[in-house]
């Protein structure tokens, strides 16, 4: 197998009756130094073996060659690169569109979508498009993202603060890395039955009924 510091891009190795240096630095399928030799020499060897001779370091002098099996090299890299690509997450950027003049209960809407996409480690572009007046009002524009990046700051980061481009201002918001073996905390949930109460205060004592004597049989 090749090293980290021998592995180089496939598409440019040469092999067995392609390697043109008149001389070569040899390693064994094994590990070990064989020494230096013409080409056709090592290319023995490895025929006796049923494997071939790869260039590993074509520009050191003399030139590296490894005895190995090629082909269960290219297809062991393959399978690297395709188990790889499995576990790689393709973060895709969401956009969400306000309007300046978004009232709450559409802008807790939104908000949600904005929390959800970011629970789902997608980036978010949350846009606000002025429309011919609107575009003296791009104070309360600004007013509205900063509002959002305000409220979903416990689960985002900001990679962009709100910039105009033309008639158009927008945020983009990116996922906050979790710690690994760090869960985030949940919202706390008020008590069954009642108002929540302050943070440090136990909960109220219950009316206990008082006892009654049974009379005597």
């Amino acid at each position: 197998m090749f090293s980290r510091e021998d592995c180089i891009d496939k598409r440019f190795i040469r092999t067995n009756d392609r390697i043109r240096a008149r001389e070569i630095r040899v390693i064994d399928d094994e590990g070990n130094q064989l020494g230096i030799m013409p080409p056709y020499e090592a290319l023995k060897k490895a025929r006796e073996k049923n494997l071939d001779l790869v260039e590993i370091s074509p520009t050191a002098q003399p030139p590296v060659c490894r005895i190995m099996d090629y082909g269960k090299y290219l297809y062991q890299q393959e399978k690297k690169e395709r188990e790889a690509k499995k576990h790689q997450k393709t973060i895709t950027v969401k956009e969400v569109k306000f309007r300046i003049n978004v009232d709450d209960h559409d802008y807790e809407t939104k908000k949600n979508h904005v929390l959800r996409f970011l629970g789902e480690g997608d980036k978010v572009k949350a846009t606000i498009f002025f429309r011919g007046r609107e575009m003296t009002r791009t104070g309360l524009g600004r007013q509205i993202l900063e509002r959002l990046i305000k409220d979903v700051e416990s689960q985002s980061i900001v990679e962009f603060r709100p910039r105009q481009e033309g008639n158009t201002l927008h945020a983009i918001l990116a996922p906050k890395k979790v710690e690994p073996g760090h869960k985030p905390k949940p919202p706390q949930q008020p008590p069954q039955g009642g108002q929540p109460r302050p943070a440090g205060t136990s909960p109220s004592p219950q009316p206990v009924a008082p006892a009654v004597a049974k009379p005597a049989s």
